[in-house]
């Protein structure tokens, strides 16, 4: 029924009550984060490279100073390794790896390795040297006597010769065998 004309009511507009068994209104679904695979795969390919290549530059740096190391395990070894470098090898600080600090009992090689670059240069030849029956004669827990042979060869005038001379060697065991005394035998 429509209220009457002029009346205060008409002009009010038609008030509703709510209600209550409306459905609520549909709940928007979250927005699903853009998977980022590419991202995943980087990072993780990222981690993997730097893994990598910090222990390659380990395994570098230990077999690196696993070989420039020199070997002074044994007498007989060091004494080798001494003779290699400072007869043939002419290479003084390799040598010195394998000396005693104090280098006053090595005069007897060094001069006799002055006379074979002497010899070398009045005879026009290069001379080549052998390190030859290396036997421990001596040994203790920090002491060792070593003996060996060094053969001198060239060809002069069209003839091969030969020289050997026996030398003796005292080592010390100073975190590692070092020569500490050389002499001939």
């Amino acid at each position: 029924m429509q209220p009457p004309a002029g009346s205060q009511v008409s002009r009010v507009p038609a008030q509703r009550t709510p209600q209550e068994d409306l459905a609520p209104p549909p709940v928007q679904p979250v927005p699903v984060p853009p998977r980022r695979r590419l991202r995943t795969v980087l990072t993780v390919a990222g981690v993997v490279l730097t893994v990598l290549c910090l222990s390659g530059a380990v395994t570098v740096y230990i077999l690196y100073s696993r070989a420039s190391a020199p070997d002074r395990t044994s007498p007989e070894v060091t004494v080798v390794n001494y003779l290699q470098a400072f007869l043939i090898d002419r290479n003084d600080a390799r040598a010195e790896a394998h000396t005693c600090q104090d280098s006053t009992g090595l005069g007897a090689i060094k001069r006799f390795r002055d006379e074979i670059v002497t010899r070398e240069r009045e005879l026009e030849v290069t001379f080549s040297i052998n390190i030859e029956k290396v036997t421990v004669s001596k040994a203790g827990s920090s002491d060792a006597v070593v003996a060996a042979v060094v053969r001198r060869s060239a060809s002069v005038d069209g003839l091969q010769q030969s020289l050997t001379d026996g030398w003796r060697f005292e080592l010390r065991d100073l975190d590692g065998w070092r020569v500490c005394r050389a002499e001939l035998a």
